[in-house]
């Protein structure tokens, strides 16, 4: 899925992150095969397209606490 508006502030990954795909991939599949509920996928899915933001972030920009120039702990306003 692509989408033309912005993206809201990190930590979310970028919609072409590889990692969120498996993510989002294995809680369809959960829901599909009965694993899980609807819910619980959504709310596993949610955690670790976080954590695979998260990490995203840290690889583009080590020393911050988001995407972007500042440094941890900086005023973002």
């Amino acid at each position: 899925m692509t989408s033309d508006s912005p993206m809201p502030s990190p930590p979310f990954p970028s919609p072409d992150n590889a990692a969120l795909r498996v993510v989002v991939g294995n809680a369809i599949a959960s829901v599909r095969n009965g694993q899980a509920s609807v819910e619980e996928a959504i709310l596993h899915a949610a955690v670790h397209g976080w954590y695979e933001g998260h990490i995203q972030g840290e690889d583009t920009c080590p020393g911050c606490d988001f995407r972007g120039g500042l440094p941890k702990n900086g005023n973002r306003g």
